[in-house]
């Protein structure tokens, strides 16, 4: 599957240089150029958890960032990876699969003809709406992800987070990153000075490299 990928940048661009990183890692890098600083752990909530990480030198480290399959839940009835086969795994708890999981439980009935993306669609739209059922799902999400952060600060000594993918939009990512925070600010004082952040909240940085064009 790579050497399409390797192919079809040869056929279109010739010889020109090129790398091939994953987008976790391209979420770092889009943080740490919003943000015009380094040291930035970016995290898109979509199909999966894809994690990427810039260090202090502003460089990407190489490491094998695939914190998806990292365990964030030591209960042992938590939900079962298919891929991994772990349990308690960072992608069923901030990708499509967390809100998934966790809607029927606030009492949203999904339609199980509908496929991941489309579930996903149903609860955003009932939190554009603010239907409380909705907002106990990004709730638990964002106390999720404080607690979670707190362990990934321990690991990287990141100064920023970057939040970005479908999970994060709308309503429901603001909420997500709230709650967040606060579990942070009240239960890991020491990571607490690790800001994280939506996309939108660096938008004057390219307002401003816009202007300057």
């Amino acid at each position: 599957m790579k050497d399409i990928y390797i192919r079809a940048i040869r056929d279109t661009f010739g010889g020109v240089p090129y790398a091939v990183i994953n987008d976790g890692d391209v979420s770092a890098l889009a943080g740490a150029m919003s943000l015009e600083d380094n040291n930035v752990l970016g995290i898109a909530m979509g199909t999966s958890e894809a994690v990427g990480y810039v260090d202090e030198e502003g460089r990407i480290t190489g490491w094998l960032n695939e914190l998806a399959f990292v365990p964030v839940d030591a209960n042992p009835d938590a939900m079962r990876d298919e891929w991994s086969g772990d349990i308690g795994c960072g992608v069923k708890y901030f990708s499509q699969d967390g809100v998934i999981k966790l809607a029927p439980r606030a009492g949203i009935e999904l339609d199980e003809s509908l496929s991941p993306a489309e579930k996903l669609k149903v609860v955003q739209k009932l939190m554009a709406e603010d239907d409380p059922r909705a907002a106990k799902v990004y709730e638990s999400i964002g106390i999720y992800l404080g607690h979670t952060l707190a362990y990934y600060h321990e690991l990287y000594g990141c100064r920023h987070v970057l939040l970005l993918g479908r999970v994060m939009s709308g309503k429901g990512g603001d909420l997500i990153l709230d709650t967040a925070k606060k579990v942070l600010a009240e239960e890991y004082p020491e990571a607490a000075k690790m800001v994280p952040e939506l996309p939108t909240r660096s938008s004057a940085v390219w307002d401003r490299r816009r202007a300057a064009l």
